[in-house]
């Protein structure tokens, strides 16, 4: 009896020293948080899990990327457990509408059609949109309205696809599920070009046996944020954590890692 006291004595205060941890690494971001999240411990987070090098599967099958860096610091700021959700992108924002997701940190850029339905936290990262073509293309396709009459990829409910449809109105545009499937046909000759994020096209282009290279200069800023239902609440606890992440220093080290380059401003 004494030994089973002790023992559940012992497991009460692990029990709370974990938890005193997690309150000390949480930062002046978790005060403001909603309590309707705070309550919950946890935050959905919606991701593709197939975008490298924002999010993806490594050899092992481990999540990992510059935006699940950012995620898991985000979440340890707030102090919260973050819980991945892999979506497919044409479903990543329904999926944050119905409520089973929390969030969403997949490069989704801040337009304003997506501001009528969903706040946006300040940006943390700063891209363009890139072509991708095959080599005996690359001459053809020096700007964007060389895009004009051609067949033009990207990923269904991309802001690649609404600059596409708005800005070449008369490109053939088709769209996919999966920046992989884009890739394949574009190997195939079935489209001429893809249009994707300047960071993801770099590291695509890495690939000594990809076959592509970029066309023309990166065009169309973007800016890509944390996306959430409308709650001033939550995105200014967001806000402060990512705040907090961009002044000391912690986003700008992250760009480097896994971008080359400090996409953070």
């Amino acid at each position: 009896m004494y030994f089973n006291l002790n023992r559940r004595a012992f497991f009460a205060v692990t029990a709370l020293c974990l938890t005193s941890l997690t309150a000390l690494e949480a930062t002046a971001a978790a005060d403001v948080l909603p309590s309707t999240i705070a309550g919950k411990g946890e935050l959905a987070i919606g991701l593709e899990s197939t975008y490298p090098p924002f999010n993806f599967q490594d050899e092992s099958g481990n999540l990992v990327g510059f935006e699940v860096d950012f995620a898991n610091d985000l979440c340890k700021r707030l102090g919260l457990t973050p819980r991945y959700v892999p979506t497919q992108f044409d479903g990543i924002l329904a999926a944050l509408a119905s409520g089973r997701l929390d969030v969403v940190i997949n490069q989704i850029t801040i337009t304003p059609e997506r501001q009528k339905n969903y706040d946006f936290s300040v940006p943390y990262t700063i891209t363009k949109i890139q072509m991708v073509t095959r080599k005996e293309l690359a001459a053809e396709l020096t700007a964007p309205e060389k895009l004009s009459g051609r067949a033009v990829g990207a990923v269904l409910g991309t802001n690649f696809e609404q600059w596409a449809r708005a800005n070449v109105p008369d490109a053939d545009v088709k769209t996919y599920d999966l920046d992989a499937t884009m890739y394949r046909d574009l190997k195939a000759g079935r489209i001429d070009v893809a249009l994707n994020d300047t960071m993801v096209a770099a590291s695509l282009i890495k690939k000594a046996d990809s076959g592509f290279v970029t066309a023309g200069e990166p065009f169309a800023p973007q800016e890509q944020a944390v996306a959430m239902r409308k709650d001033p609440a939550l995105k200014a606890a967001i806000d402060k954590a990512i705040e907090e992440m961009k002044a000391d220093g912690t986003l700008t080290a992250m760009s480097i890692k896994w971008l080359g380059v400090d996409v953070s401003k």
